[in-house]
């Protein structure tokens, strides 16, 4: 398992998050696992 920090661009605003994943886990499965923690975060404000 690896830390990686991507940057996401939710409803106009950049966010830089963190994400835990496998080494052979693909990018777009890293970004889509960043984007979808980022959503989640704003929907329960």
């Amino acid at each position: 398992m690896v830390q990686i920090n991507v940057k996401v661009t939710f409803e106009g605003k950049s966010y830089l998050t963190n994400v835990i994943a496998n080494r052979n886990t693909s990018e777009e499965e890293v970004y889509q696992l960043a984007f979808l923690q980022v959503q989640k975060q704003w929907k329960n404000i």
